[in-house]
């Protein structure tokens, strides 16, 4: 927890906090980057749904990242993505929370959209959300990719995921944050392979 002191200033604990970020985005694998970049520009040239899921502030990440890849991405030979995001729709969410149990919202989304050889991404701080955990082992299980985006040590998440990207983050605040830079960054880098003609099945 950062907190201020009378001689702590709100800069120091703002560049404290900055600095922590960068300590936690520069520790993370990038051989991960490669492989979830991967999984998006294949899932893109094979006209496959990347469906989004996360509660709160990874609910908002999550229509965000939607949004980017839908829009940010075009491109005249590679096409469009084809994307989701399943906390969109407050009045279809809130069904199936009222009849279904909130414990269910993503998991019966996911039924309704997710086909095999689809992409689920799944955005959960903790990796321990159990609409999300729920969600992502029906899309493994009927043969869908999975990039998970984590904090902390990753949580259950981790482990039904294709690809698993953790913000070893010791808060919450800091494992969005990184969400959110990883949606821009992956953004960027399928243009930039775009931009170069990198295949997306074989690069």
């Amino acid at each position: 927890m950062y907190t201020a002191t009378p001689q702590r200033s709100a800069s120091t604990v703002v560049t404290d906090y900055l600095a922590t970020l960068h300590a936690a985005m520069t520790a993370i694998p990038t051989d991960v980057f490669d492989a979830a970049v991967r999984v998006l520009r294949h899932a893109r040239s094979h006209d496959a749904t990347v469906l989004f899921v996360g509660n709160g502030g990874s609910a908002s990440t999550a229509s965000h990242f939607a949004a980017d890849l839908a829009k940010n991405t075009q491109h005249p030979k590679y096409g469009r993505f084809r994307t989701i995001c399943l906390s969109d729709n407050v009045a279809l969410f809130s069904a199936w929370a009222n009849d279904e149990g909130y414990e269910n919202v993503f998991l019966q989304g996911a039924k309704t959209h997710l086909r095999p050889n689809d992409v689920l991404v799944a955005i959960s701080g903790s990796g321990n959300s159990e609409n999300v955990l729920r969600a992502a082992k029906y899309a493994r299980d009927i043969g869908c990719e999975v990039i998970g985006l984590g904090g902390f040590a990753g949580g259950k998440l981790r482990d039904l995921c294709t690809v698993s990207i953790v913000i070893p983050a010791a808060t919450i605040e800091v494992a969005e944050d990184g969400h959110l830079i990883i949606n821009h960054a992956f953004c960027t880098a399928i243009r930039a392979l775009d931009s170069v003609d990198v295949d997306p099945v074989t690069g």
